[in-house]
C-alpha cells in the first residue's frame, strides 16, 4: 500500500511540472562548484625551552688537561706560571671569573698554604683569602709565627671562582691540577698545609671526609724529596662552626713543632 501511495504521490509531481529531485537542504544554483574544504593547518612544534649550563663546556675534541700540562711545564718560574695561567683559555671557570687569582705571601719562607677556590672578594680582587675567611686565616697563622707578609705564601687548588662559590667539579678541578703541580714545584715548600676537603682530595687523593684526615702527617712528593703535609680545617668551615677551632688549634700546634725541627720559615732576603 505504501509503494503505491508514493507512486500515485511521484506521478502528481511530474503532472505539475517537477522534473528535478532536490535535497532536504537549499543549494546555492550560483555556485558552480562546492568550495573545496580547506586544508588542515599542520601543527607547529613548540620550541623548546633552552637549557641554561652553569658554565660552557670546552668543544668536543680540545685538550684542555694537556694545554694545562704543556703551558705549566714551559714555566720556570711563578711569574712565568702566573702569566700563563693569565693566557690559559681552556678553563670554563676562567672565562666566567673577573679575576685570576694565582697567590699572596711569600713563596722564600716555604711553609706553603693551599685552600680550595676563590669566594666573591678573592675573584673581585684576585688574591687568596681575602674576605672573613681570610681574616680568620691571619690569625691562625698569627697564632704560630707567620705572616703573609714576612714568611708564608698562600694559593689555592683552583685558581679560579666557581659560579655560587660551589664546589669545582672533577673536570674543572683536573684542568686546574697541572698548575697546582707545577706551582708547589716552584714554590719549593718545606711543609704544606691543606685548608679543607678539596684542597685534601685534590692534592693527596684523599676521599675519606675531612674530619678524618685533618691532624694527620701525610707526604708528598716534590722532586727526590718528601715534603710533609698536614691536612686541616678550612677558616670557612670554623666560622660556621666555631666549636671546631681547638681542632684546628692542634693542627696549627703540630705544624709549628714540625717547622722548628726543620729550620722553618726560611729566612727571607729583603728586595
Amino acid at each position: 500500500m505504501q509503494d503505491r501511495d508514493a507512486l500515485t504521490t511521484l506521478t502528481w509531481l511530474v503532472e505539475a511540472g517537477a522534473d528535478e529531485a532536490v535535497a532536504e537542504a537549499p543549494v546555492n544554483r550560483l555556485m558552480t562548484k562546492p568550495p573545496a574544504p580547506a586544508a588542515p593547518v599542520p601543527a607547529v612544534p613548540r620550541a623548546a625551552a633552552p637549557r641554561t649550563a652553569p658554565l660552557p663546556a670546552p668543544a668536543a675534541g680540545d685538550d684542555a688537561i694537556g694545554d694545562a700540562m704543556r703551558a705549566a711545564a714551559a714555566a720556570n718560574n711563578l711569574q712565568e706560571l702566573k702569566a700563563a695561567m693569565e693566557a690559559f683559555e681552556g678553563s670554563a671557570l676562567k672565562r666566567a671569573a673577573t679575576n685570576t687569582v694565582f697567590a699572596d705571601g711569600t713563596p722564600g719562607g716555604r711553609v706553603m698554604f693551599i685552600g680550595e677556590a676563590p669566594g666573591r672578594d678573592e675573584d673581585r680582587i684576585g688574591k687568596p683569602f681575602v674576605g672573613r675567611a681570610g681574616q680568620l686565616l691571619d690569625k691562625m697563622l698569627a697564632s704560630i709565627d707567620l705572616d703573609r707578609s714576612r714568611n708564608c705564601y698562600i694559593t689555592n687548588v683552583i685558581n679560579w671562582r666557581p659560579p655560587d662559590n660551589r664546589d669545582p667539579s672533577p673536570e674543572e678541578a683536573a684542568i686546574c691540577l697541572p698548575f697546582l703541580r707545577r706551582h708547589i714545584e716552584l714554590a719549593n715548600p718545606g711543609v704544606i698545609i691543606l685548608l679543607g676537603a678539596v684542597a685534601a682530595r685534590h692534592v693527596m687523593g684523599i676521599t675519606e671526609g675531612i674530619m678524618r684526615t685533618r691532624g694527620r702527617w701525610l707526604d708528598y712528593r716534590v722532586g727526590d724529596a718528601m715534603v710533609p703535609v698536614m691536612p686541616t680545617l678550612h677558616p670557612a668551615y670554623l666560622l660556621r662552626q666555631p666549636a671546631h677551632k681547638k681542632l684546628a688549634w692542634r693542627d696549627l700546634q703540630a705544624v709549628a713543632s714540625r717547622m722548628e725541627s726543620l729550620g722553618l720559615p726560611e729566612p727571607v732576603r729583603a728586595g
